[in-house]
């Protein structure tokens, strides 16, 4: 770029993160590699609240992003930038646990 120009600008979105209180206590649950893993995926979400991997859920405005085995069930508001978490849990447990949500 030359003298006087301006290079193209954008504003980077940042979502905050909320855990409902049963997330949290389902999160701190998790083994030290499995937080980590979770962590990953939450720092993706904060700029892109539904990246690529993400599913809608069925009949809900809820979605759920997968990180190995387990699931992360939550739901964002983009006029306030932020993401509330719902659930987090083993895969073959996550949706019969959250089906009343």
């Amino acid at each position: 770029m030359g003298e006087g120009e301006e290079g193209s600008r954008f504003t980077l979105k940042i979502y905050t993160i909320e855990f409902l209180p049963r997330a949290k206590k389902q999160l701190e649950k998790l083994d030290k590699a499995e937080k980590l893993r979770i962590h990953g995926a939450l720092e993706i979400l904060k700029t892109d609240p539904i990246p690529p991997n993400s599913k809608r859920l069925k009949g809900r405005n809820d979605y759920s992003i997968r990180v190995g085995n387990y699931r992360i069930i939550y739901n964002f508001s983009s006029g306030k930038l932020k993401i509330l978490v719902i659930a987090i849990g083993h895969r073959r447990e996550i949706y019969l646990k959250n089906s009343r949500i």
